[in-house]
């Protein structure tokens, strides 16, 4: 029987975790401070370790290093109601085996002690802690699992692509994975490929040499070179042009490059991280974004929940935005609960970017230190309809509004409607279920391998929406 030592304050979560344990054949020894930890380790030894962070001794992570140092093969476990992508990555630094926001569906931190119990723990060492300047706000249910799938990329080169409505923060994952991860002594380079005219952008990424068109009088280093040694990220992806998405691939494939007009192939060592708002399902169906291209970009995709899925974390983000405008010599203000809670109402189609420039407008605007109602109500206006309320609940407008926007080649509508409607559908059935798949089946009405197949289709995560995350 393999012990497991669990050093837990909550009462309650101990007790739970001990008896789910339990039934697995583990046995448990409960701690609920770091000096019952630390005798407990001096005079047995244990397969797994789970630790709260916040404990009535001292901070579970930060006394974790000895632990770490002298138990090197036992797989730490972290558990921690402090749900910041800070706590996310302090757990990751200190080469814990996973990390566990609270609350937690059981039954997989079950699974993950049965793994750890199998495995070997993989120390990371030298890794400095992260501080206080990380871009990412938000401790709601939705961002957790953003936090959680950073975590995990960290440590690697995977590539990486973000999805997400525009004004979501894709750029600020994308700098959060390269200042977090092992590439941060290197360049980040970021390239908007919807900014870019078409005949310039493999000029933009791969560089030219001098006299490849008209125009280059000199020789110019592309995005890849000067991100080498560091990470790439290219935005608005799913604007790049057909020929520059098969030129991407081939680098992406072969790890070299070539300036267009160049003879010489370079080599490249860069990190790539991709970003888009759009659904490159339907126009891979088109044929305007090669399939190939997409599973090599999508190896770890992570979606951004809109602002209007994370409302929780809409006061947090206000007041980040109030101590940043401060910081940029904009006047001190605070913002009264009445403000927050329209601010809440709001439906926010501009995500976080709006919210940032709203808050920016309203501390211009305001006639004292205090951000009030009336305030709001002056910018926003007095008759905004509360986000979940919609003129006309029928589903034809909004298909429509897709159609005339996403124009789909004739002879295609039908599989590229059909991708676009099931994504939104699959995701509301998982966000329902805490990302439980035989849940969401039911609910849809369909069986389980399929919904799985096409999840994997979609390249939807279920882990994404899950309760813990």
């Amino acid at each position: 029987m393999k012990e497991i030592l669990l050093i837990e304050d909550d009462t309650s979560i101990a007790t739970v975790v001990t008896a789910a344990l339990d039934e697995e054949g583990f046995a448990v020894t409960h701690c609920t401070s770091i000096e019952c930890r630390d005798a407990k380790l001096a005079s047995q030894s244990f397969a797994v370790m789970l630790t709260d962070v916040m404990l009535e001794d001292g901070d579970g992570i930060e006394t974790l290093a000895p632990v770490r140092e002298r138990y090197p093969e036992m797989p730490v476990i972290i558990l921690s109601a402090q749900n910041t992508l800070d706590t996310a990555v302090r757990a990751t630094d200190t080469g814990a085996f996973e990390y566990f926001p609270k609350p937690f569906d059981l039954d997989e931190l079950v699974r993950a002690v049965v793994q750890a119990a199998g495995s070997r723990s993989d120390q990371v060492p030298d890794i400095s802690e992260a501080g206080d300047g990380l871009p990412l706000v938000g401790r709601s249910q939705a961002m957790q699992g953003v936090y959680r799938m950073i975590t995990r990329v960290l440590r690697n080169d995977l590539t990486v692509l973000i999805l997400g409505e525009s004004g979501t923060g894709k750029e600020l994952v994308a700098e959060a994975i390269h200042q977090l991860g092992h590439r941060k002594s290197g360049p980040f380079v970021a390239v908007n490929a919807a900014a870019i005219p078409a005949d310039l952008i493999e000029s933009e990424l791969f560089g030219h040499e001098k006299g490849a068109f008209t125009g280059a009088i000199a020789q110019s280093i592309g995005k890849f070179e000067q991100a080498n040694g560091g990470t790439l990220f290219l935005d608005e992806i799913g604007d790049m042009p057909i020929e520059a998405q098969t030129r991407l691939l081939r680098a992406l494939q072969s790890g070299r490059i070539r300036r267009v007009g160049g003879r010489q192939e370079i080599d490249i060592d860069v990190r790539i991280v991709a970003a888009t708002n759009r659904d490159l399902k339907p126009m891979i169906a088109s044929g305007r974004f090669r399939e190939d291209l997409f599973y090599r970009l999508a190896v770890v995709p992570v979606e951004l929940p809109p602002l209007r899925e994370r409302r929780d974390d809409i006061e947090a983000l206000a007041k980040h935005f109030l101590k940043l405008a401060t910081l940029e010599g904009l006047p001190q203000r605070q913002i009264s609960s009445g403000a927050l809670e329209m601010l809440e109402q709001q439906p926010w189609p501009g995500n976080v970017r709006e919210l940032r420039n709203m808050m920016y407008r309203l501390i211009l605007l305001a006639r004292d230190d205090v951000i009030d109602r009336d305030g709001v109500v002056e910018v926003v206006g007095a008759n905004t309809a509360p986000a979940n309320e919609t003129d006309d609940e029928s589903i034809a407008p909004a298909l429509h509004k897709w159609l005339t926007r996403e124009n789909p080649p004739s002879g295609t509508i039908y599989h590229s409607a059909q991708a676009a409607f099931e994504r939104p559908l699959f995701e509301w059935a998982l966000r329902e279920t805490g990302g439980n798949q035989l849940k969401a089946s039911r609910i849809l009405g369909i069986n389980r391998n399929t919904l799985r197949k096409r999840l994997v289709d979609l390249s939807i995560d279920p882990e994404t929406f899950a309760q813990n995350s």
